[in-house]
């Protein structure tokens, strides 16, 4: 007889609050009020959305695009395709003369330049120019480039995204949303930390003219901001995207459609100070970490340890480890042989009775199939004991 079977173990830690007849109860205020036609805040590590409005509205990307190309740069380094020392001979169609009012790296017809200065130029200084020519090196042309957009982000899975070009300057049927901007910022921080990297740079000096990065936040003292890019077109406001560190957690945000460069810095801060101040990111479970010993039949042991493969990471609220419970349901009443790291289960986490995060159940261990006699016996108590 199949039938489903449920255990619960332990709370993830024992605090020494246990011992009192009181808990301290987290009191998480709601989100702060964003200045925003859409945002997104987001853990980097789970994936969880802490606070977000219309983050799958529709919205023109403006220079966020970059952050995309700037993904399929590094992408094409690690392949091995494009090499940061290539030089890349300037097109007429990446003259600076055809983005008249628009940020610029300010590369100049016939002239050769290297695609480390183009990726610089495109991701600090913003280049409209810059993402034109490292298109045209990459891809031949910017359409076919816009085409390697696309494929990639569908990989990524930014399903509500169409890509025209790599700069972002406004075309019809370009758009994306914050909820996509957000995966992308999260596929190129896992997937590319180097390139990445340069998201950090406050200056960039090409051909004697300093330009700063327009990312203010990258400034401010009170954050740990790393990133990532900013955007504006008249059709789209100001918009921006940050990621910031505070201890093992951190933080994406994506603002679009403000009223201005203040606002779209002063937005993203009020989400990343609310996301650090009233969450947080843990280990609930390591790796390896047995969670109880299971009856296994007709075994060469009477006895199986069952835990997790990977480490089980969530964001909660702060301070609530300690509330954090967990069971686990068996597929089957366990029988030999079984081998080490087998999904058995499945563990659901939850946090005052709301389930927050699940995850599989496994075999720590490897249980062999027991002798005739062995297996003769446990069929009879299994089936006493099914009854």
């Amino acid at each position: 007889m199949n039938k489903k079977i449920i255990r619960s173990f332990a709370s993830v830690t024992i605090a020494l609050a246990a011992s009192f007849s009181f808990s301290a109860v987290a009191i998480v205020p709601p989100a702060p009020s964003i200045d925003a036609k859409s945002y997104i805040l987001m853990d980097f590590t789970t994936g969880q959305i802490i606070a977000s409005s219309n983050e799958h509205e529709p919205h023109g990307p403006a220079s966020l695009t970059k952050v995309m190309t700037n993904y399929i740069i590094g992408k094409e380094l690690e392949r091995g395709t494009i090499q940061l020392d290539d030089m890349v001979t300037v097109s007429e169609n990446a003259w600076a003369r055809n983005f008249p009012g628009s940020s610029l790296m300010f590369i100049e017809v016939g002239r050769q330049v290297s695609v480390q200065d183009l990726q610089r130029g495109i991701v600090i200084s913003s280049g409209n120019d810059a993402s034109v020519a490292i298109a045209e090196h990459i891809a031949g042309a910017s359409d076919a480039f816009a085409d390697l957009m696309n494929a990639h982000a569908q990989v990524i899975g930014m399903s509500n995204t169409v890509f025209r070009n790599p700069h972002g300057l406004p075309v019809p049927g370009q758009v994306t949303t914050a909820h996509d901007m957000a995966l992308l910022t999260s596929a190129l921080i896992r997937e590319l930390p180097d390139t990445y990297a340069l998201h950090s740079e406050r200056e960039y000096t090409f051909n004697d003219i300093r330009q700063y990065n327009r990312n203010s936040l990258l400034w401010d003292r009170s954050l740990n901001v790393d990133g990532v890019k900013t955007g504006h077109t008249a059709e789209s406001g100001y918009s921006l995207i940050t990621s910031a560190t505070n201890a093992d957690t951190r933080l994406i945000t994506v603002v679009m459609g403000t009223d201005s460069e203040r606002a779209r810095a002063t937005e993203s801060k009020k989400l990343l100070n609310y996301g650090f101040r009233y969450y947080e990111t843990i280990t609930a479970y390591q790796s390896g970490e047995s969670f109880a010993s299971q009856r296994i039949w007709g075994g060469s042991r009477d006895e199986i340890s069952l835990g997790v493969k990977d480490d089980v990471v969530v964001t909660i609220p702060r301070g609530q480890r300690a509330n954090l419970d967990a069971n686990f349901v068996l597929d089957k009443p366990l029988e030999a042989p079984l081998a080490e790291g087998e999904q058995v289960g499945t563990v659901n986490l939850s946090l005052d009775g709301e389930v927050i995060a699940t995850f599989p159940l496994v075999t720590l261990h490897e249980v062999e199939q027991g002798g005739f006699f062995k297996r003769i016996m446990d069929s009879i108590k299994q089936r006493f004991s099914d009854e």
